[in-house]
Order: structure tokens, then sequence, then C-alpha cells
């Protein structure tokens, strides 16, 4: 009997501690969103007290069945073990944190809270977001942090009338709904999936809803403070997120963020070679930044196509929770603590100071060589650009590059591809003539070709006229091609190459070149 008091007695303490803890240091509050969002799924929850700070209450703990006591203590600890992961991602600096003090920003209501001052949080503004430069991680020092709170984030309010909420898919942990703001801008929603793996083999073995919830929350608060820390134009943005109370649990989280296009391997390799190689061009430099990040070097444990979006062509990590700053420790008695075995291959790396080196950017590689690089890269390249994007594909694939060396070379591919050294030193006239017609297109007389911008007509981006050309002499059916006037993500300008001229439109900005006749041998 005084062994069981006393073991009461120091749960009661523990549990005093941890709520203690949390209430003295910002975690984001939740929210559940199941077939709709905020109200849409639990028809009574509560609203929440715009004034009430939000904490965690991991102290709060439900009742629990007799059969379940035992191991509510290993619950505990692997939601302490959370609570540590995201705590240590909260309090290191990173390099770009200017030293004035910053306050903690309120994403629920957009309000200061004085209490929460002794967080010094991360304040930023996703609406002056440039594609080519990283997001500012704290807001300019002359403006007061109110104003650029107002500005930046989403909250509670901002979810509370979404439409077309559409389910887009579950993983162990999370379910993501497309939602559209506004009327019109659209964005993901990210919460706990209840029916998930993790949610129902965690109630099976623990009986407690609550505390498994808690559990599975930390993957998205983790997941969140990353995009907040980790501030690189190919990771998804964090807009802001949501906490609220329902029926049967506190404090359910949402997190707002930006909707990508879900990677469909299949399609991609259908996708003209410029795109694809944007896609390995983002992805390199999304890895050469987690290599060299401000919280060390991030690997990406469940390193997958689906773990990645596309935003306006440009690939982007949409799930964080199971990366990691954490470098295998080793000893160098035994080789084997730094082995990487991977289904077609092992690496050995050397045992430096009691860790594995380098070994997160090298499995963050090789797992780019696997999933990306081998299927998007060198598959109907330009024929001058293959012999370079053939080292860089075995370089990867052998480890003999790192993410510095691997991004050198993919930069150089993209100056000489952007400016037209590619094309072969051809001196040689070409084949025919072609009559230039300004101002003008050429309706339908499409023919198909692969791989193609537009799938029923032959659509390829080229870098001049002479190129166009040759392209068309390459194509038997060409009898005529439009330089159109939209371009690529390169400055390469679209041709739409035609099997003759019948229907010329007026079209203002475009170029139709018509092919007269073979030239004399």
């Amino acid at each position: 009997m005084k062994r069981r008091k006393m073991v009461v007695a120091a749960g009661v303490c523990l549990s005093f501690f941890t709520g203690t803890l949390m209430h003295l240091l910002f975690i984001p509050g939740f929210e559940h969103h199941g077939e709709r969002v905020h109200r849409y799924h639990y028809e009574n929850q509560q609203q929440p007290d715009a004034d009430a700070p939000a904490g965690l209450r991991v102290d709060e703990l439900p009742p629990v069945e007799t059969a379940t006591v035992g191991r509510l203590p290993e619950l505990q600890q692997q939601i302490r073990e959370r609570l540590d992961e995201v705590l240590r991602y909260r309090q290191t600096r990173a390099h770009w944190v200017g030293t004035g003090p910053l306050e903690r920003r309120r994403l629920m209501d957009l309000e200061q809270r004085s209490e929460w001052e002794t967080y010094k949080g991360i304040g930023k503004n996703n609406n002056d977001y440039d594609q080519s430069q990283p997001t500012p991680a704290v807001s300019i020092a002359t403006k007061s942090h109110r104003e650029s709170t107002r500005e930046s984030v989403l909250g509670c309010s901002s979810i509370d009338n979404v439409t077309n909420v559409q389910y887009l898919g579950s993983g162990y942990t999370k379910a993501v709904y497309k939602a559209t703001l506004n009327s019109s801008f659209s964005v993901a929603l990210k919460s706990v999936d209840f029916g998930g793996h993790d949610m129902e083999n965690c109630v099976k073995k623990y009986g407690s809803s609550t505390d498994c919830y808690k559990l599975a929350s930390f993957k998205i608060v983790k997941e969140m403070t990353l995009m907040e820390r980790l501030q690189h134009p190919n990771i998804l943005k964090l807009y802001g997120y949501c906490y609220q109370d329902n029926n049967d649990i506190k404090d359910t989280v949402t997190a707002i963020t930006e909707l990508g296009s879900p990677m469909e391997m299949i399609q991609l390799l259908q996708t003209p070679w410029e795109e694809r190689f944007r896609i390995c061009l983002s992805l390199m430099r999304l890895l050469h930044y987690l290599a060299h990040s401000p919280l060390g070097s991030v690997t990406l444990l469940d390193f997958r196509p689906r773990q990645f979006v596309l935003v306006g062509g440009v690939l982007k990590v949409t799930d964080l929770d199971d990366a990691s700053v954490e470098e295998t420790p080793c000893s160098p008695s035994s080789p084997s603590d730094c082995l990487m075995d991977f289904p077609a291959r092992s690496f050995t790396l050397p045992c430096h100071k009691g860790r594995c080196e380098g070994i997160n950017e090298k499995r963050n590689l090789y797992n780019a060589y696997r999933f990306f690089f081998t299927y998007l890269l060198p598959h109907s390249a330009p024929s001058t650009l293959r012999p370079l994007l053939d080292k860089i594909v075995n370089s990867t694939g052998e480890l003999i590059w790192g993410t510095d060396d691997t991004l050198v070379h993919l930069e150089k591919v993209l100056d000489i591809y952007r400016n037209g050294h590619y094309l072969k030193n051809n001196t040689q006239t070409h084949k025919a003539e072609y009559k230039h017609v300004s101002e003008a297109s050429i309706a339908a007389e499409n023919y198909r070709c692969w791989p193609s911008y537009q799938h029923d007509a032959c659509l390829l981006s080229v870098f001049s006229v002479d190129e166009a050309i040759d392209v068309c002499e390459s194509h038997a059916q060409c009898r005529a091609f439009v330089m159109t006037n939209q371009s690529t993500w390169t400055g390469h300008q679209l041709a739409l190459f035609k099997t003759g001229a019948a229907c010329m439109t007026t079209a203002p900005g475009k170029l139709s070149y018509i092919r007269l006749g073979a030239a004399e041998s």
C-alpha cells in the first residue's frame, strides 16, 4: 500500500511538471477536421476562448481502464519524447534569426499574448514570397509583431466558412483535405486521422484516445515547427493553424499549408524533359539546403515521391514529420554501425567523432538517385547533354559526389540549356526554305509527338527558330510551325508544329513558318 501511494504521488508530480512545462513553452493547439472542416465532423464542438492560452495540456489524463493502467507510463514516455523533439527544434537558433526580441504569435486569433513573452517566436510575411529566394524567417525589425502577424497568417476564423472541401488522402497519421477560402484561395488542411493506422493501433494497445491523439498530434506540431524553421522555396509554406475542442478530445489541431499537386511518376515520365529536369533541380536545391540547414544536416527518413508535391511545376517537400537531424552514433571498432542498406545497394560510411560521417546527406542523395534521377533525368534529354547527365546519375548512384558537387553539375546543365549551348554547331543549310508570316497562327492541322506540352498536338520548347526548323525537319509529317508568344521556365519559346498551313488566322504576337519545299541536294 505504501509503495502504491508513492507511485501515485510520483505520477501526480510528473503530471504537474509536464503541465507546467507546457504552459511555459509555446506549442500550437489543435483542431481535427473530419469530413468537413472546423465544425463539419463534430456537431457540438466548443468554441475556444479567444483569451485562453494555446497550450497542449498533457497533464490532464482521462480515466483509463484497469487493463491499460500498466501501459500508460509507456505511452506518456512516448509523448514526452516527441515533445522533447519539438522543443529541441524550437529552441535551436537559426543562423538568420535577428537579435531583437520577437513576440510569440498566436495564430488562432491573431492577437499578441503578453503572458507568452518568454517564448521568442518566429514571424514571417508570406505575402511577399519570392520563389527564387528563401522567405525571411523573421519580421522586419521596424514592423510591430501585431502588424506582421496580421499580414501573414491564417487561423480558425479563416477556415470557418471554407468551401469545396475535398479529401485528398491519408497516411499512417494524417489526413489531408483541400479547401477554398473566400471562394478563391485554395489551401491544404492537415489533421490527425482518427481512423488511421497510428491512432487505431495506439488506442487498441493503450485504451486512451486522448493520449493517443496527443502522441499522433505531435507529428503535426513537429511538421509545423520545421516548416517555420526551415525556410526554403522547395519546402511547403505554412500559412497558419487552428486548434479547437471537440466533444471527445481537447485541443485538436489543423495545419493550414500551401496546396500542391501530388507527384505522379507515370505522368511525369510523359512530360517534356525540361519539366522533369526542373523537378530534379528543385529536389537537389532542397537537399543541398537540408545538408547545410540552420538545424544541422536534416534527413528525410520517409523519402518517397508521395512525400513531395508540385506547386507551379516546382517540387516541394510536404511531409516533414519523419525528418530528423540525428546522425547515427557509431564506434570505429564497429563498421556495421554506419551501414546504409538499400534494396539494391549497401554503403558503409566512415565513423568520425562517434557519428557516421555525412549519413543524413548521403541517405537523402541516394534516395534522390533511386526515386527521381534514374527515371527523370536522362530520358529524351538533348543528345549533347546526355554525357553530363549520365555522369550525374552515376555519381549519385555510387555516392561519389555529395550534395555540393551534384548541385554544381545540375546548375551547369541548366546554364548550358538556358543559353542554347547544347545545340550542335551545324553549318549545313536546312533541307527546305520557310516562308515567314508575322502576327499569324495556323488553326487545326495538328499532329501528336512525344513528349509534348499538349497531349493532342505537338507543342515543344525551342531555343530559337533554327532549332524549331531542325525539329520540323526531323518530323516526317511537319510542314509548318508557329512560334507562340509563350515561354517556359528556362526562357525557351513554345513552338506548335503543324501538318500544313491551309487555315491561317490572325494572331498578334505569334509567328508562323511554312515549309516551301525541299532544297536540292
